[in-house]
């Protein structure tokens, strides 16, 4: 039998898709305007804890986010050294922004692993 209240869990359930197109907004226009990858990765982190209270369960992949948390890094790496090293910010100017946008993209997605991380360990390890 479920614990929470039917009425949390629909309108948790509800504000979800709200939540993650915040999310991706401040990520896409955080080359334009306040915020950006970290304000952004943490709103989207904030889905996990939303359905954590929704329906709290210990069925986490925590390797295959550790594991895309490390790929993400290496991205995070490696594109800034490939475009500056191709001086494709002074060939080709345009590109510019959408670098801009990938990196805020990738910071984003790097902050939302490492807070889902932290949040599991600290739920499910650290409690007991």
């Amino acid at each position: 039998m479920n614990d929470h209240s039917y009425l949390v869990s629909k309108t948790l359930n509800g504000i979800y898709p709200f939540v993650m197109l915040f999310g991706i907004y401040i990520i896409l226009n955080g080359h334009v305007t306040p915020g950006g990858g970290f304000q952004g990765g943490a709103i989207i982190a904030s889905l996990f804890i939303i359905k954590y209270l929704v329906m709290p369960s210990s069925e986490t992949d925590l390797k295959g986010i550790r594991l895309a948390e490390k790929i993400i890094l290496l991205l995070i790496l490696l594109f800034p050294i490939g475009f500056l090293l191709t001086y494709l910010n002074v060939k080709l100017p345009m590109f510019n922004t959408l670098y801009l946008i990938l990196m805020n993209l990738l910071i984003g997605l790097k902050v939302a692993c490492g807070m889902i991380i932290i949040f599991v360990r600290f739920i499910f390890y650290e409690a007991t």
